[in-house]
């Protein structure tokens, strides 16, 4: 049968180029995936703290006033609060597990 010999078409310059271009595109995104995902890793606080302070540790836990419920809970380094539906702001120490201040809320 007639086989047609094989020839290799000379690509146009311009398209050349975008070739290289695309090629050195992919590149640079795996090379930048990769340094997203070791910063990621070796930068990422352990279980225990975050950046050196005891703020990520949850307390095991809390006891509330009889009657009352938390709506929402927030912390920083050494207290921890909690909203309740009460409209009022409890705030404990994180080391002593004590209540430390009572803020309540007014409605306007």
């Amino acid at each position: 049968m007639n086989e047609a010999p094989e020839t290799e078409i000379e690509l146009p310059a311009n398209l050349k180029f975008l070739r290289v271009l695309v090629t050195i595109l992919t590149a640079t995104m795996i090379a930048g995936l990769v340094v997203v995902i070791v910063l990621l890793v070796t930068r990422f606080p352990d279980k225990e703290t975050l950046s050196g302070t005891k703020s990520s540790i949850l307390p095991s836990e809390i006891t509330l006033p009889e009657g009352v419920a938390a709506r929402a809970f927030t912390q920083g380094n050494d207290w921890y609060a909690i909203v309740t539906d009460q409209d009022q702001i409890l705030i404990y120490d994180r080391d002593k597990q004590t209540l430390r201040q009572t803020i309540t809320l007014q409605n306007d």
